[in-house]
């Protein structure tokens, strides 16, 4: 081990950090194959898997064992290279994937909060609140909610119509609450915003003008803080309440992605486990045996 631990410090330019963090990998690896008293030479594919299955059942994370194997597959193509042993018992072990995290996401109560904060009695809190209601009942991206036009909002119908990623368009329903809200500010406060004349946009900043990402990102960040919310909020995080909201009460994973916005059902599976557990209630409160 410390030939190869040699070897890349040397030859590979390794830094410390990351030499210190392959030599732990070898030495829990060394200790694994002193406790079945394996020599180098005797250890085969089926051990390397069950130290990466013990390594589970440690606790580690998915991408924390991908580490080790890449430790250990860089020792024995060292050790194979230097004729040790005859193969490498890595080769062909696929990496571990990663499981996504789940984004976080608001709670009911402080969604609540959230869209108490605006003062919709001034112009500027009606068209914050109509901003933020829209967003957590459509679950658009920042970039699709400033960039909506008057014309893309189809009141009678209960929908919007969005340009996403790709210029990809799609229409998404919208709850009567934030439609009242939007409805107001249209008639009392988007016509005293348009100061410099004529503008297609829904949203309009305090000379008129299209209301930027930053402007906007800044807009949610107070209000958040306002509402006494532990964690800085994002839009995105408003997005992820909306999706995770929804799955939970009900709605199907692929009414999700179309709502969304995701061109590959795989993006959308990132809630997966939101449909599980979910899936787990209704069996626990329904099943005669459960």
């Amino acid at each position: 081990m410390t030939a190869y631990l040699n070897h890349l410090q040397v030859e590979k330019g390794l830094s410390a950090n990351t030499l210190a963090a392959y030599r732990r990998d070898l030495q829990k690896f060394t200790a694994f194959c002193d406790a079945k008293r394996h020599a180098l030479p005797a250890v085969t594919r089926d051990d390397v898997v069950e130290f990466l299955g013990g390594l589970y059942k440690q606790k580690l994370d998915s991408r924390s064992v991908a580490r080790h194997l890449v430790a250990l597959r860089g020792f024995f193509r060292f050790a194979a290279s230097e004729e040790w042993i005859k193969s490498a018992p890595t080769e062909n072990l696929e990496s571990p994937k990663g499981w996504k995290k789940l984004p976080s996401h608001l709670s009911l109560d402080e969604v609540d909060r959230l869209l108490a904060q605006p003062d919709a009695a001034t112009p500027l809190g009606l068209r914050d609140k109509a901003m933020l209601d829209l967003m957590y009942s459509t679950g658009l991206r920042v970039s699709e909610l400033i960039s909506l036009r008057t014309g893309d909002l189809q009141m009678d119908m209960g929908c919007l119509r969005c340009v996403g990623k790709g210029d990809k368009e799609r229409l998404v329903p919208v709850g009567k609450q934030a439609l009242a809200t939007v409805r107001q500010y249209l008639r009392d406060v988007r016509p005293k915003l348009l100061r410099r004349g004529p503008s297609p946009f829904l949203f309009l900043n305090r000379l008129g003008g299209k209301l930027s990402r930053v402007a906007f990102w800044m807009i949610v960040a107070r209000y958040g803080r306002q509402a006494g919310l532990r964690r800085s909020l994002s839009p995105h995080k408003l997005r992820h309440s909306f999706a995770t909201h929804l799955l939970e009460r009900g709605a199907d994973l692929r009414s999700v992605q179309l709502m969304l916005g995701h061109a590959d059902i795989s993006t959308t599976q990132i809630y997966t486990h939101v449909v599980q557990e979910r899936l787990k209630h209704i069996y626990k409160a329904h099943h005669p045996r459960a």
